[in-house]
Formats: structure tokens, sequence, C-alpha cells
């Protein structure tokens, strides 16, 4: 298959849906955890739980990076950019993310010089083109964006451009993973892996899910029927009795990763011993800072950020959203004081997130009685 197109066909979309029927124990409850935000948008945009049986559950997992974004980072860097001098730059969906004193949007129309960036190529620029001011680029993402921060570091690096810096919030994929798999209260029958972060990391990572928790792993792509073939593929293993890593996505996803972006990570990252995650607390090992060698483009060593935890809205229940304990609409604030218009939560704030992504797809649907 090449084009987009194959990948909607409405046969194949058919014929797979009845073998997922045909293949699943009736007598067994599926619960298939999709770790990416943008498969959770592809879910809700296609209306993909309407094709499968009801005794298979779609758990919405912690993709989304603007939504695992904790409340006292996003304050930690709202306080750099209150400083004078300073320029703040972001990807536009964090744009709308709030914090205790309000989001960035509200903080630019309230004085502070903060502007929406579409690459850290686009922060570094305004670097160099405002030699006077401080540029910080608020950096997130999962593997799938830390090496074009990377690269852009190192860019600075051989240009010798002091006057940017990075705030890092970047965050690793696996420890997610085990840390919901760990939760007591969680049951979770399978992965259906995430898609983008997987054309850096390769497919072997997940390995460790499948030997030490038992859990099947399917790496999939975003189309209707990259996901319905993947769900297929899961439900086999359960049947099969096995738990290994699958990859769907082979067209993109290379067993060995991006070798190149890989290598760029290593050079400027090491890993955090620990970083707090909306909904799942303090995780091991699960974020990137920027190794000594670049302190010096280290935002959070140029200003000094003391850090610290910040209890979540008690308004908004994304904690048990992430984890899956909650679907968005059992939410009692969704949709009422809590839209993407006025966002309550970070969950709806991202298009990747499940609150946003139910709230345009099912709720607006229901709402208008189709």
């Amino acid at each position: 298959m090449k084009y987009v197109d194959e990948f909607r066909d409405p046969e194949l979309i058919r014929r797979i849906s009845e073998e997922i029927h045909r293949l699943v124990d009736p007598k067994y409850q599926y619960r298939f955890m999709e770790v990416c935000g943008g498969h959770t948008f592809s879910i809700f945009r296609f209306g993909l739980q309407d094709l499968l049986p009801e005794n298979i559950e779609l758990v919405h997992g912690p993709g989304c990076p603007v939504c695992v974004l904790p409340t006292g980072r996003m304050d930690d860097g709202l306080s750099i950019a209150q400083q004078p001098d300073v320029i703040f730059t972001a990807f536009g969906d964090v744009m709308r993310v709030p914090g205790q004193k309000g989001t960035p949007l509200e903080l630019r129309d309230r004085g502070a010089d903060i502007r929406m960036v579409y690459s850290p190529l686009d922060a570094l620029k305004l670097a160099i083109d405002h030699p006077n001011r401080q540029v910080i680029l608020f950096a997130i993402g999962f593997e799938t964006t830390a090496p074009s921060t990377a690269l852009t570091l190192m860019r600075a690096r051989d240009l010798n451009i002091s006057n940017f810096s990075v705030f890092s919030n970047h965050v690793l994929i696996m420890p997610a993973i085990r840390a919901i798999l760990d939760s007591p209260d969680m049951r979770i029958d399978g992965f259906i892996g995430p898609g983008h972060v997987s054309t850096v990391i390769g497919s072997s990572p997940y390995e460790s899910i499948t030997k030490n928790y038992g859990k099947p792993v399917v790496i999939s792509g975003f189309e209707p029927l990259d996901l319905l073939q993947s769900i297929l593929m899961l439900v086999k293993q359960m049947r099969d009795g096995r738990a290994e890593v699958e990859n769907q996505y082979s067209r993109v996803v290379p067993s060995e990763g991006n070798i190149s972006a890989l290598k760029a990570m290593k050079e400027v990252f090491e890993v955090r011993s620990s970083f707090e995650w909306r909904g799942l607390g303090f995780i091991s090992n699960s974020a990137l800072k920027l190794r000594s060698e670049f302190a010096q483009w280290d935002a959070e060593v140029r200003f000094r950020v003391e850090g610290g935890s910040v209890a979540d809205s008690k308004m908004a229940q994304c904690g048990e959203v992430l984890k899956g304990v909650l679907k968005p609409h059992q939410c009692k604030w969704f949709g009422k004081e809590c839209t993407p218009e006025h966002p309550v939560g970070a969950l709806m704030v991202s298009s990747e997130g499940a609150c946003a992504a139910y709230y345009h797809h099912v709720h607006l649907r229901q709402a208008a009685g189709k």
C-alpha cells in the first residue's frame, strides 16, 4: 500500500472488523491501551471503537506530551518568561496549557514576550536575530521531538550562540509504560505501541514489556486499517498465548530505530533520576536533561530553577483519565467547565489529548443528535 486512501478502504475495514469479532473470546473482557495521543485522536476521529466487539475496551494512555506536563513545570517555565529581556518560545499546544497563574497566552496578554515556534531552529533564529535578549525554548515531547532539540543545541554550540537556552521537558515512553503496569489498580492486556516514538527508538525496547510483564505489544500506524490490524494482531497473540513485539508499522518503523537521531540525543542529553508526570507522579529515569557539556545552554542552570511539585487542579480529573481509570466523559467537569475553548485540564488542550479528541469527535456529535 502506498496511499492514504488504501488505509481507509471500507471493504478492508469491514473484513478486519469481522475477523476481530470472529476471533475474540466472548467470555473475556479485553483491555488494550493505545499509548500514543495520535492513536487516540484517530480512534475517536474514525469511530473505530464502534467497529469492535463490546468486550474490547480501548484505554487511552499517557502518550500526549502536553497532557503529561505537570503544573509545576509549566509554572517554572512561565516564571522565566516573566523575567526582563527574555523571549519565551514554545510549540503551539503548550501555549494554552494552564499553570497556577494562567497559560502562556494569558501571560503574553499581560505583557510577557511569549512566542509560538514551529521548530527548535525557529527559536535559535530568534536568538541570532535578537543578540541582546535571552531566548528560551520550552522544549517538550517524547523521543519523537528530542532529536530536533538535540540537533538545535549542537547547532547553537557550533555557532557559539550564548543567548539561547533550552528548558527541557522531554520524557521517555518506556518508564511511563512500566509505571502503568506496576500500578496495582490497572489491568492492561496489551499495548498498541506508539508509531512516532518508535520511528526513533525502534521496536527492541518494548521487549522488556513482553518478557517481564507478559504483555503483547503491536507497534501501529495511524490510519483506520493500521489500528484495526494492530488490534487484530493483539487478539491473535492472546488467543495463541503469546506475548511478543510485533511491528505493524514496518513501512515506517525500522527495528533498530533511527541511529542518527539516537546518537544526537545521546550526545546532548542524559537521563534524569526522577521526573514528575501529571497523573502518574514521579517516575524514575523517565525524562531527559542536558548534559553538563551543554550547561551554558540549559535554562534550568542559567535561571537557577528550583523546581517543585504542584498539586493539579481538583476540578479536572486528568490523572484518572491519563491512567485509564476514567473515560474522558466520566470526568465531572468534562464538556461543562472544561472545554477546548476554556480548558481546565491539559487533556483538553492538545488535539491528541483524550478529552479534546473525545469532545470533538464524540461529544459534539452526540449533542447534535447524530
